[in-house]
């Protein structure tokens, strides 16, 4: 339970201008606690600081009082609202084992979440639709197997993680970039109640913290810190998701990757991964052989979904389609079959969910297939 003075000792020390989280985080294993750099001497406090860092410390920011109440607010106002620091009991392990844990974090939900074993599923915002349902389908096998899922609430991948392992009936960690007081994309509002409610969110941001670029890349740290590994779904060269799974590496965690068409430029990244040693996956399965074992049974994972029941028609029509989008008229020119028998074929197909239909009248099959 927190006190007041040292919610305020705190923010005090994490949002006096020009003290960083590293410089924050040795003052805290020289003396302790805020409350104990404070009472200090000028002296004391000042030893190994910049003047600049000096002066921030010896005068608290101008707007504490209202960043203070304003926290004070939302730590009472529900008993899912916490405040978790270096030195907490229940300060994850894996985090605190990384290079730059977090000094305070801001969490909504469950905080005992945070002791579960945990994967980080990641990838593009702008997924196919295919990569869209691996995640979700990924993320809801893993976690019918035991694992909690933890991603970054944005559209895309990230959504579609926290949703699959909704539906496996699981928890999943969403590590935003924002206050806490605010949910980015609003898109996502929905998702975040559900999540909050049966898993958690987490922030190292302060309340009102508006969603800034520079914040994203940095909170990916996070992400990759709370968990065993990171399977990155789907991911262009230049992508965030790269950053988390290099992050992921650097700390010592499993980085999995699912490969997909040399043509597609979100294959790219992970194809990248790859090459540089991540395990490429092609179920669930594939990820959890890398892990140390659950103690509960692995077959649910085994495949992403289970195969469907096929005529020996629709069959062959996969098998002619592939893996990659095609149009109908190649279709008819690989098959040689009229146009009626091939559009009942697809509609078939469409219709048990083992092939999409995409723009521009192109047919891909599912995950299902």
């Amino acid at each position: 339970m927190w006190e007041r003075d040292e919610l305020e000792a705190w923010l005090r020390l994490l949002e006096s201008p020009g003290i960083g989280w590293v410089t924050a985080r040795e003052l805290l294993a020289r003396h302790g606690s805020p409350e104990a750099i404070f009472a200090l001497s000028a002296s004391a406090q000042n030893e190994g600081l910049a003047p600049k860092q000096r002066g921030a410390l010896a005068k608290p920011p101008a707007h504490l009082p209202e960043q203070l109440d304003r926290t004070w607010a939302w730590l009472q106002a529900n008993p899912a609202h916490h405040i978790m620091v270096l030195g907490d009991t229940d300060y994850p392990d894996a985090l605190l084992q990384t290079a730059d844990p977090p000094a305070l974090l801001y969490l909504q939900g469950d905080r005992n979440v945070l002791s579960r074993r945990c994967l980080a599923v990641v990838g593009s915002r702008n997924p196919t639709p295919q990569g869209r349902d691996n995640a979700s389908a990924f993320s809801k096998a893993l976690t019918e197997a035991g694992l909690t899922i933890v991603s970054g609430l944005a559209l895309g991948v990230d959504g579609a993680a926290h949703e699959g392992a909704l539906a496996g009936g699981g928890r999943t960690i969403a590590v935003v970039g924002t206050g806490l007081d605010s949910i980015y994309p609003t898109r996502h509002a929905a998702l975040a109640g559900e999540i909050a409610r049966s898993g958690l969110i987490v922030s190292e941001y302060p309340l009102g913290m508006p969603p800034l670029s520079p914040n994203f890349p940095r909170r990916n740290r996070i992400i990759a810190g709370l968990t065993e590994g990171c399977l990155v779904v789907e991911a262009a060269l230049k992508s965030g998701s790269l950053i988390t799974a290099r992050l992921a590496s650097e700390a010592g965690r499993e980085v999995f990757a699912i490969p997909g068409s040399i043509h597609s430029p979100l294959s790219r990244g992970c194809h990248e991964l790859i090459r540089q040693g991540a395990k490429l996956v092609e179920s669930a399965a594939d990820v959890l052989e890398e892990l140390p074992p659950l103690g509960v049974s692995t077959s649910a994972a085994a495949a992403v979904a289970p195969d469907a029941d096929l005529t020996a028609t629709q069959g062959r029509l996969l098998d002619l389609m592939g893996y990659e989008p095609v149009s109908l008229d190649e279709l008819q020119t690989r098959s040689g079959w009229p146009t009626a028998d091939l559009n009942g074929a697809l509609f078939e197909l469409e219709m048990a969910g083992t092939l999409r239909r995409l723009a521009g009248q192109l047919f891909q099959r599912s995950a299902r297939s």
